[in-house]
């Protein structure tokens, strides 16, 4: 049986500004990586559109669907009990959110007024 070696380069972590936090490294099947840093402050229920507007206005993003999953895993202390928008969509005109009290994912109409916060992504 032969062993198989792999190596781990050294990843620097980012400089993060007051307020920030550090959620952690993703990778995806093509291996490409990016930190996810969560972004202070949290804004009251308005549409989904209108949450990925200020998600931008503040320079981030909603989180995607594994963002949150990383988030309610290890920071949904930061989070009130109650439903966040995610950035991503499950058909036209309906959008994926995710419940921090018990952990649920599922999706709303965009015209729904839920809850966000904002990610920023650095990508290596």
């Amino acid at each position: 049986m032969n062993a198989q070696t792999t190596e781990v380069a050294a990843i620097a972590l980012p400089e993060l500004a007051e307020g920030e936090i550090y959620v952690g490294l993703i990778g995806d099947a093509t291996r490409k990586a990016h930190h996810v840093i969560l972004l202070p402050g949290d804004n009251d229920g308005a549409s989904w559109n209108d949450q990925i507007e200020w998600a931008k206005s503040i320079g981030g993003d909603l989180p995607n669907r594994i963002e949150q999953a990383m988030l309610w895993a290890n920071h949904r202390d930061q989070f009130k009990k109650d439903w966040y928008w995610s950035n991503e969509e499950e058909s036209a005109g309906w959008a994926w959110f995710q419940l921090f009290s018990y952990g649920t994912q599922h999706y709303l109409a965009h015209d729904g007024e839920l809850r966000a916060r904002a990610v920023r992504r650095l990508f290596i």
